[in-house]
């Protein structure tokens, strides 16, 4: 059958509704980095990163006008200021596209593996492939520069071990048993992807002059240090040390370069995918403080993101998803 013939099903009209909303948001993004930057290396991997998500946009605006779906609103050029000073030194541009990429990988993994028709999937294998080519672009540009932080190392195994006490899961008398290294991966990240959040939050509170998204963005600083400092310290005491916290990469600019809408938008994107990396970390954790932790902090950020839904809904900033037809409304009684 050709594939022409073949609706899009639910999952792949919301997998590419949803990415065409990112990239438009991400290439205004880019566009403002790419105005400011003045590092021809961080410049280049931006300049490609530029063409891929235009080129995404393209596809997917020619899937849906040959579905006759409506093309999303997205984000616009009305939605950043170039005239603004810059408002982050360019490593900042670069720890951005690398925290992008990162996170494009998992939802194009999730999105990837919900695609059955052959140019929907060909469209995120496609998608998939190029984060992780720019991943591999921006951590080698990152060692380059000194700007990458390893996670931490810890002494080669010497045998194969087994489990065999309950009290691997929970402590016993105050005894806690070392962090295994899926523990350690996944604190590690949730701690630089949280300084990467404070460095925006820092920057973005010097030009918001909303007093609720001032608010709001402030709530958000206060979420990411709780980890940082909760996983820092239990770092300390299993004697790996605490990461150390990256520079503030941000100007004195009291302009701000974004829209309001963009702003919101950006910390509702932000928040969903963090609440997948916290499960994910949550799925991997065997010991009672991290359960805990990760716990908590799903339903923390899951009330923050309503605030940041409340918003974008109340200043009608929120485009809706294509959704099922309610067929009641339209059954009409005998």
């Amino acid at each position: 059958m050709d594939k022409h013939n073949i609706r899009l099903s639910s999952a792949e009209i919301g997998g590419l509704w949803t990415t065409y909303l990112q990239s438009s948001m991400g290439l205004c993004l880019l566009k403002y980095f790419l105005h400011h930057l003045k590092d021809e290396e961080i410049k280049e991997i931006l300049k490609k990163t530029y063409s891929i998500y235009t080129q995404k946009l393209k596809d997917i605006t020619m899937i849906f006008r040959e579905e006759n779906i409506p093309i999303p609103d997205g984000f616009s050029d009305d939605d950043i200021n170039l005239s603004a000073p810059p408002l982050f030194y360019d490593p900042f541009a670069l720890t951005f596209a690398y925290s992008m990429c990162r996170m494009n990988i998992v939802n194009f993994g999730f999105i990837t593996s919900n695609m059955a028709r052959e140019d929907v999937r060909g469209f995120f294998s496609k998608a998939l492939a190029n984060s992780l080519q720019q991943y591999n672009d921006c951590t080698e540009l990152m060692l380059k520069k000194g700007i990458y932080d390893r996670p931490p190392m810890i002494v080669y195994p010497s045998e194969v071990e087994y489990i065999e006490k309950k009290t691997y899961i929970s402590k016993l008398l105050g005894e806690k048993r070392p962090l295994n290294v899926n523990e350690l991966t996944d604190m590690f990240f949730n701690i630089e992807r949280n300084y990467f959040a404070i460095n925006l939050c820092s920057g973005l509170l010097q030009v918001v002059k909303d007093k609720e998204i001032f608010q709001f963005i402030k709530e958000g600083k206060e979420i990411c240090e709780k980890q940082v400092n909760f996983l820092n310290d239990l770092l300390k005491e299993e004697d790996l040390l605490g990461q150390v916290p990256t520079s503030m990469e941000v100007t004195g600019s009291t302009v701000s370069p974004f829209s309001d809408k963009l702003i919101v938008t950006l910390f509702n994107t932000l928040n969903s995918i963090d609440v997948t990396l916290i499960g994910h970390a949550l799925s991997l954790s065997l010991r009672t403080d991290l359960i805990t932790f990760y716990s908590k902090m799903i339903v923390e950020i899951l009330a923050y993101s309503g605030k940041g839904f409340n918003i974008l809904v109340n200043r009608k900033w929120m485009e809706e998803p294509p959704h099922a037809l309610d067929r009641r409304k339209i059954q009409k009684p005998f």
